[in-house]
């Protein structure tokens, strides 16, 4: 069987990479890595620590997104250079090595490409996630754990920055909900398309006649805000509650109020904050939280989309939108776009990057057609 064309594959990489570069803007992105650069040399920063966090996190994401357009196209050269050499030394163990380091760029490439398709108003932004635990008992609680632990090594994979906000324990296992920040360049256009019900099938371990069960989590995921943002949240339309904050089975992790829950009584949007130290950090902190959700309620109900940004967080059945299967058979599968695998053990370690990716796609597919 014929080897591929490995010239005309090669130049067609290389077309893909000039439009990626294109629609990524690396000057720009360069000039900003320089500027924050400076900034993060200024001897002063640190006496703003928020800002000074958000720019250090903001530097080492685009780093991060800068080095691997760069080292994807320095694969690439490398892919012609070892062509090369093993064409006139026909080499053919040289040939197949570069065959199958070609397949990988392709994939790589691809991946990269996926990038370019986040386009929407909020696809740039920081993401909010928030986990609850749906019909199921303790299974859902711990369902629901099990999806944090899943988004969170996903982000540390890819070096992004995490902080929780809120994690509510339930009573024997697992979380009834948790509230959590992804700081990382378009972790709200990557992430939103895991927004909606998750289902879980297995032998539960909490059953002692080891029966099968299945249980729900919902996940929502809304943008996080910029300062230019413009919400406004009178001071009259919160109530503010503290509380002593808890850890797992009930206990106590501070001796003093200061957690924080805040509800937005026009809405009845409700969100809390226990993981900060003092309860004006916690309450500063939950203000975050709650502007990010009204914003999202707030483009939603202009744009009659509130599912499609919150996603459906019913957590029950009949309306999940993916499937984990561990008993009687092994496999993960994406109702929406078909996407599966059948090791779920890696997907709970954050291998999620091809359910991202088929989402994505899925999603400007189905935007495309709504706008035909």
């Amino acid at each position: 069987m014929a080897g591929p064309d490995f010239d005309a594959e090669i130049k067609q990489l290389q077309a893909t990479m000039r439009t990626i570069e294109q629609v990524l803007d690396i000057d720009a992105m360069d000039k900003e890595i320089a500027d924050l650069g400076q900034q993060v040399a200024a001897p002063d920063l640190w006496d703003d620590q928020e800002n000074a966090q958000r720019v250090t996190g903001r530097l080492s994401a685009l780093q991060g997104e800068r080095e691997r357009f760069a080292r994807l196209n320095g694969r690439i050269e490398d892919l012609g250079v070892l062509v090369e050499l093993a064409t006139e030394e026909r080499d053919a163990d040289s040939l197949t090595e570069a065959e199958t380091e070609l397949g990988r760029i392709h994939k790589a490439v691809e991946a990269l490409e996926v990038r370019t398709l986040l386009s929407g108003e909020y696809d740039a932004r920081e993401a909010l996630v928030t986990i609850r635990s749906g019909a199921g008992g303790v299974d859902a609680a711990d369902f629901a754990e099990m999806l944090m632990r899943m988004y969170t090594r996903w982000a540390e994979r890819n070096k992004f920055g995490i902080e929780v906000f809120d994690t509510s324990y339930a009573e024997e296992a697992g979380l009834k909900s948790a509230t959590f920040a992804i700081h990382a360049p378009y972790a709200y256009g990557t992430l939103s398309v895991e927004a909606g019900t998750h289902r879980l099938v297995r032998i539960s371990p909490f059953d002692n006649q080891g029966r099968r069960q299945t249980s729900f989590a919902a996940v929502e995921v809304v943008p996080v805000l910029e300062q230019t943002d413009e919400i406004e949240v009178p001071d009259e339309d919160i109530r503010v509650d503290v509380y002593r904050s808890g850890g797992p089975g009930g206990q106590s992790v501070n001796t003093t109020d200061s957690a924080v829950r805040l509800t937005h009584i026009p809405t009845g949007t409700v969100v809390s904050c226990q993981n900060e130290k003092s309860q004006l950090q916690n309450k500063a902190s939950a203000m975050v939280v709650l502007k990010a959700k009204l914003l999202a309620l707030k483009k939603a109900e202009e744009k009659a989309q509130l599912d499609e940004m919150r996603g459906d967080v019913q957590a029950s059945w009949g309306d999940q939108m993916r499937n984990y299967v561990l008993n009687p058979y092994q496999i993960v599968k994406d109702l929406r776009t078909g996407f599966e695998t059948g090791n779920p053990q890696a997907v709970f370690d954050g291998d999620i990057d091809g359910f991202l990716e088929a989402g994505i796609r899925w999603r400007r597919g189905a935007d495309a057609k709504a706008d035909a």
